[in-house]
């Protein structure tokens, strides 16, 4: 009993540190409804109320799937900087197969989304012996520091409670991981998050209501409280969208006098398109990226071109380096670090129009930069072989000088 009552004791205050920190909750349930955040707006920001608003759930949507479909390898450093891809199990694990339920995808889109909206995504290596064979998502997990100061997490799997060291647990951290563990979005954006919450809910109010606003009934004559209850229930079967149209009787010298309200006010338009925004710098993906524009921007042209490359640039290849940087401290065997690396192909987000991506080709081949198949490879095009994998460069120009003389 004594050892029952202990262990039902370390269970609640687990569950209590999962809420304060902003992890999952170990009791189970929804894996994304962790404890919350309290806003000025007065709603309780967590993962699950945070992408219920679409702005957030497009921001991580849109930088999970892009770093999750890049194409990632391990390279092995040669001669004269050169490289040469590596085929080895951590290989298989990291583009292929983590785990048996999941694709590398799969498992990279998930890591990337608890990275940026909670600031950490977790997972165990699996061990045989003392070969790394797979990583495992860990959800119900708190990470926190032991009395010797050392990065410990705490987890809840299949019912058990358990503890797993640093080196057993890969670790991914967003913004700000100085001490260790990232900074989470929806814990400091928690006023802006909660902002939009609100700014939804109001917006869904009117609109349950028909987007009709409030009127008010005036009469010559005074009603008692038994007549006001009558006319009040009357009044609620005319109300809501499903009943907009159907006509109201009124007698007894009732008159009925609408509030007006435009329908942009009834939308709330402004709050919510500086809601859109203010989310979006939170997450540091341009408002464009995910469909919101500004007014008289279009959706297209070069302008909105050179938005998308700024994003690359400053918003997802920071990302992709801490990765990098993490596979090689993390997963990488020590005594391979210095010629092993990984690296992602960052020219895969760089998608072209035909008539771009032709001349891009043709200068890279006549430049001596790119040879004619792995031109070919570019376009998913099978290799030719032969003189097509040698490198040309295009030799017209010559010395002025010697222009018009015959070689002797």
């Amino acid at each position: 009993m004594i050892r029952f009552l202990k262990a039902a004791a370390r269970g609640i205050k687990q569950e209590l540190r999962a809420g304060e920190s902003g992890w999952v909750n170990l009791s189970g349930g929804d894996p994304w409804s962790v404890g919350g955040h309290s806003s000025a707006a007065g709603k309780t920001v967590n993962a699950t109320t945070a992408l219920a608003v679409s702005a957030v759930w497009d921001c991580v949507r849109k930088t999970a799937q892009v770093i999750s479909t890049l194409p990632l390898a391990i390279y092995e450093k040669g001669e004269g900087d050169s490289r040469v891809k590596v085929e080895d199990d951590l290989c298989e694990i990291l583009c292929e197969n983590p785990n048996r339920e999941q694709t590398a995808v799969e498992f990279w889109e998930g890591m990337t989304a608890h990275a940026v909206l909670r600031g950490n995504g977790c997972a165990e290596k699996i061990f045989l012996g003392k070969r790394l064979v797979g990583l495992k998502p860990l959800l119900n997990i708190t990470p926190k520091r032991n009395s010797a100061s050392e990065l410990v997490y705490d987890i809840y799997d299949r019912g058990k409670h358990s503890t797993l060291p640093a080196d057993k647990v890969f670790h991914l951290r967003g913004f700000g991981a100085g001490d260790g563990l990232g900074m989470s979005a929806i814990k400091y954006g928690a006023n802006s998050i909660g902002a939009a919450i609100a700014a939804d809910e109001t917006a869904g109010s009117v609109f349950s209501n028909a987007m009709m606003a409030a009127g008010v009934l005036s009469s010559e004559h005074s009603l008692n409280a038994e007549q006001r209850d009558q006319l009040q229930a009357i009044l609620t079967k005319f109300s809501g969208s499903s009943k907009a149209g159907k006509i109201l009787t009124l007698e007894a010298g009732l008159a009925y006098k609408q509030l007006q309200m435009n329908p942009e006010d009834a939308q709330l338009l402004e709050t919510r398109r500086y809601s859109v925004e203010d989310v979006c710098r939170w997450f540091g993906v341009p408002p464009i990226v995910i469909g919101h524009s500004a007014e008289g921007q279009t959706m297209w042209g070069s302008g909105v071109e050179a938005v998308m490359l700024s994003w690359l640039t400053l918003g997802i290849n920071p990302l992709l380096v801490k990765y990098e940087k993490r596979i090689l401290k993390d997963l990488i065997p020590i005594e391979k670090r210095k010629r092993w690396y990984a690296e992602y192909n960052r020219e895969a987000m760089l998608q072209m129009d035909s008539k771009a991506k032709g001349d891009f080709l043709l200068k890279m081949r006549m430049g001596g930069f790119m040879s004619g198949d792995e031109g070919r490879d570019k376009l998913n095009l099978p290799r030719r072989g032969g003189n097509s994998d040698e490198l040309v460069v295009q030799t017209s120009m010559g010395l002025v000088d010697l222009l018009g003389k015959e070689d002797k």
